[in-house]
């Protein structure tokens, strides 16, 4: 089977300098996309003390393919992008734990404490939370077994091995028929089904899928189950109107119907509204002292990288004000 080009990203393999336990840094990152990356350069540029924690860089950047709304940019390679965020970020030789998952963010004595699922802490004088969102999940049955085995949540990583295949994409907005762009790329035929009724995507996104003729559309339906033992083998679904059940045969379903935010860490420190994002003012902060938040984990509206980027940006000059404030710096 030919698939179109593609390579591993080895550059999180790459050895970088780690975390101190037994230093308090001015201020640790959490968090590796857009708003993370801006807030490490701006950070390391006032000549900061910082560390970053993060699972993985580049975040949501990394799971699109092509960006047509970054400033500068008619039309930029999505992994082109956040490798050059990374780039620029270890350019200042900053301490970082890559593939770091951090479990909850404490403070005692005006001590922020992060740690991390592989038993350790690290310590600071300020946070700057940028963890971002990540994929919602239908949750029916089938779903979570399916996983891996027909089932995604990234058409950017997976969508070369549906060459020529059916493949159902779940949801209505950007994301999902920006998936639908991808799958198209490599000949997939296309089921797209919407829970809600109407489509949310920009017109020339839906004009886009709908001109290639290779694409079902089917609003206002409810996925109900994924089939299939080890892999995927269709779905099936009720028509919202009709109260109708009908299966489909797949090869692949991409699920794309929003993005919850990864807010659990410090989910008993800090306000959080009612979609669980972190609260924050026009200056980022929350209502604890020395605790920012930035990027589409937080309140701020708009979910885009420029947007994410900027407020990166915001959160660690409101940190190095908070730090000189204090006379901590």
């Amino acid at each position: 089977m030919d698939f179109p080009d593609f390579s591993l990203d080895t550059s999180l393999f790459e050895e970088v300098k780690k975390p101190k336990n037994d230093e308090i840094y001015d201020t640790i990152i959490i968090g590796g996309g857009p708003a993370a990356m801006t807030a490490a350069v701006y950070a390391s540029r006032k000549m900061m003390n910082i560390s970053i924690i993060t699972k993985d860089f580049g975040g949501q950047v990394r799971e699109t393919s092509e960006i047509e709304n970054w400033i500068g940019f008619q039309n930029i390679n999505a992994k082109d992008l956040a490798d050059s965020f990374e780039e620029h970020v270890k350019s200042f030789d900053v301490p970082i734990c890559l593939n770091c998952n951090v479990l909850e963010v404490t403070i005692e004595d005006k001590i922020f404490k992060v740690l991390t699922d592989d038993g350790n802490g690290y310590s600071g004088h300020s946070v700057i939370f940028a963890t971002g969102k990540r994929h919602r999940p239908l949750g029916i049955p089938g779903e979570k077994e399916l996983v891996g085995r027909g089932l995604a949540y990234c058409a950017t990583c997976d969508a070369p091995f549906y060459k020529g295949k059916k493949v159902i994409v779940a949801g209505g907005g950007n994301s999902a028929f920006t998936t639908a762009v991808d799958l198209t790329k490599v000949g997939a035929k296309l089921t797209m089904v919407n829970f809600i009724k109407g489509w949310q995507a920009d017109e020339s996104l839906q004009e886009r899928v709908k001109s290639t003729g290779n694409a079902t559309l089917l609003d206002y339906y409810e996925f109900i189950r994924i089939e299939g033992k080890d892999k995927v083998t269709g779905v099936a679904i009720k028509d919202r109107d009709k109260g109708e059940e009908k299966k489909i045969t797949a090869d692949g379903v991409f699920v794309e119907i929003g993005l919850l935010p990864n807010s659990d860490p410090v989910k008993n420190l800090a306000e959080l509204n009612k979609q669980g994002e972190v609260v924050v003012d026009c200056l980022c902060r929350t209502n604890v002292e020395g605790l920012f938040g930035a990027g589409d984990v937080t309140t701020v509206p708009h979910k885009q990288i420029v947007i994410s980027a900027g407020e990166g940006a915001k959160a660690a000059l409101s940190a190095y004000n908070y730090l000189i404030n204090k006379n901590i710096i």
